[in-house]
């Protein structure tokens, strides 16, 4: 049976990216991502936030990327595979942690001003081959928008009152 490891998440970091060189001459740059989730306790009644903190490795030229560009604070997207860890501390205890293989990484919250549904749009992609993906979705944004302007002010002769609604019947 297949399997499928795929990951992706979008958070700030926890810390500078950290960079080495390996011997190979390879980079390989290591970022602390703290990715957090909110939701309502259904007993109390008060929001909760939990934050998910998880180590990503950059290989390459998304690496020195990496490195030069992102900051500690900084919003990143990441795409990529998890991965056990597993190494024996001092106390001969075998100890494993998840981290992330980064395959894409897209920095995101650049700029001040840009909201967090633009923010995906707006972002500088080092991963490979992106960039046109990344183009095309700003073409569609703006066609969207301007779509979205001229039907604002476009008047109809009808009205849908009479429309029965269907939504018991859809098949999911």
């Amino acid at each position: 049976m297949a399997s499928f490891n795929k990951v992706v998440l979008i958070g700030n970091l926890t810390r500078d990216p950290e960079k080495r060189q390996l011997p190979s001459g390879q980079a390989v740059t290591r970022l602390g991502l703290a990715v957090n989730r909110q939701y309502k306790n259904r007993q109390t009644g008060q929001m909760v936030q939990e934050v998910c903190f998880i180590d990503v490795d950059v290989w390459g030229v998304q690496a020195e990327s990496a490195h030069q560009y992102l900051a500690k604070g900084r919003m990143a997207l990441v795409e990529g595979r998890l991965k056990l860890d597993s190494w024996q501390d001092q106390s001969g205890q075998t100890r494993t942690k998840h981290s992330i293989v980064a395959e894409r990484v897209v920095f995101l919250g650049g700029n001040q001003a840009t909201t967090e549904t633009e923010a995906g749009l707006e972002a500088e992609d080092f991963g490979g081959g992106a960039n046109e993906e990344l183009e095309a979705k700003k073409s569609v944004t703006r066609g969207a928008r301007k779509t979205a302007s001229t039907k604002e002010t476009v008047k109809t002769d009808f009205e849908f009152k009479d429309t029965p609604a269907f939504e018991d019947e859809l098949p999911f």
